[in-house]
């Protein structure tokens, strides 16, 4: 679902405000992963891992935000009312976050 949501973002930033939009899944040599990496321009912007039930901040957000240096990174979870930022990542529950989006 969180797939979709961002792939509609992404389309709609393309065709309606003219930007270089892309969706991408990173990982790494060593298997590191991340779900979801939004870019404008070939730059990043931010990125998304989705969980079921874990809050606590995966440790492959932190090491891609910190070397490609993304701006935002999100833990999704589907539990219902989290938002929190811990280590420069917000914690944010699936409804809350797709609702941000268009």
């Amino acid at each position: 679902m969180i797939a979709s949501h961002l792939i509609k973002f992404v389309d709609f930033l393309k065709e309606y405000e003219g930007y270089e939009t892309q969706l991408w899944f990173l990982q790494a040599a060593d298997k590191r992963e991340v779900d979801f990496l939004v870019t404008i321009d070939g730059k990043p912007w931010f990125c998304v891992e989705a969980k079921l039930q874990e809050i606590k901040v995966t440790r492959h957000l932190l090491y891609f935000k910190q070397r490609l240096n993304i701006p935002f990174a999100y833990q999704v979870v589907r539990k219902e009312g989290l938002d929190f930022i811990k280590d420069d990542v917000r914690v944010v529950s699936v409804d809350r976050f797709l609702s941000s989006l268009v």
